[in-house]
């Protein structure tokens, strides 16, 4: 086996959607424990922005993007249960998804169902399992049973649309939040119980009426510091604050006795790779779990903006102006 040559969208340093490139490059071989993916779609998240920003540290020059769906073109040493022909889709925790073709490691790369298209492959791992560890493996004081409330920011978005159907499924009453009221709507339309325009209201005191002045159990926040002290307000006594992301912004530091004024809350800052990274049965397990909801048609995947490879700039540009809804791909 031998390198090939692909497109790519690089960065030579990090900065605005300006920065990004489009470019040839030469991707090798796998080596052992690899695979070669040629891609046949490519999904788009906000933490490409992240990596594109300089806000998460990557080595220069780069080529962006965290998960893509296609077909193993060549398979490495020592790569049991994958080859040539193997339809497949991966989230990776290093970028390098935005290309025709990509070799990485085979540790979070899933075999993807018949009846699961590449394009919603591509939308979903991500977005998909980020929902699934959210709701079924990251737990405070309280066990969320049916009929709890919880809260969850940006819902009109990819993670939050599929959170919003999955928690639906699970008998939880979600209370989103979205910057407009066709997102609201869209929420609504997707699971919500509520839905909170946080641009023309004030969500925590929202939040305090819906639930009898009880607050949730649960916030899910991956906006970061514009919503953080109201995430806060919105807690149940002992609740759970869960931070997964910083789309306003990184939270400034908290001291621990804003936690005991919250109702001594928990709090955590949760990651997908830390869950990934605990081996292959866990991968498969959580994988199977969000293959099972959406292929059961609980969880649909709305993939709502399809970008060209080469118009990339415009498709980061969207998203950082908060003109997307659902999931976003790139097509080859």
């Amino acid at each position: 086996m031998t390198a090939i040559s692909s497109r790519a969208i690089q960065i030579d340093a990090t900065g605005g959607p300006e920065t990004m490139q489009l470019r040839q490059i030469e991707v090798p071989a796998p080596g052992p424990g690899e695979l070669r993916i040629q891609h046949k779609a490519v999904g788009l998240n906000y933490i490409d922005v992240y990596f594109r920003t300089g806000l998460y540290p990557m080595g220069l020059p780069a080529t962006l993007g965290m998960e893509a769906a296609g077909v193993v073109e060549s398979v490495g040493e020592g790569v049991s249960g994958f080859q040539p022909g193997d339809r497949v889709a991966y989230v990776a925790a290093a970028p390098g998804s935005y290309a025709d073709l990509r070799t990485l490691s085979a540790d979070t790369v899933c075999q993807l169902p018949d009846d699961i298209s590449f394009e919603t492959g591509a939308a979903m791992m991500l977005k998909g399992l980020t929902a699934q560890y959210l709701l079924r493996r990251v737990r405070g004081q309280h066990e969320l049973v049916a009929g709890d409330h919880i809260l969850f920011h940006a819902a009109a978005g990819g993670v939050g649309l599929i959170a919003c159907q999955w928690a639906r499924a699970l008998g939880l009453q979600v209370i989103a939040t979205a910057g407009s009221a066709e997102k609201c709507a869209l929420a609504l339309a997707n699971g919500a119980a509520h839905a909170i325009n946080y641009r023309e209201e004030n969500f925590a005191e929202r939040v305090r009426e819906i639930t009898g002045g009880a607050g949730v159990k649960v916030v899910y926040d991956s906006v970061g510091k514009d919503t953080f002290e109201g995430s806060l307000a919105s807690l149940a006594l002992f609740g759970l604050m869960v931070s997964f992301g910083n789309a306003s912004g990184p939270v400034p530091p908290v001291a621990p006795l804003a936690l005991a004024q919250a109702g001594c809350a928990y709090l955590t800052r949760q990651t997908l790779f830390t869950h990934l990274k605990q081996g292959r049965a866990t991968v498969d397990a959580m994988a199977g779990d969000l293959f099972d909801v959406i292929r059961s048609g609980q969880v649909k995947i709305h993939i709502d903006q399809r970008f060209a490879l080469e118009d990339v700039q415009q498709a980061h540009r969207a998203l950082e102006a908060r003109q997307t809804t659902g999931s976003s791909v790139l097509t080859l």
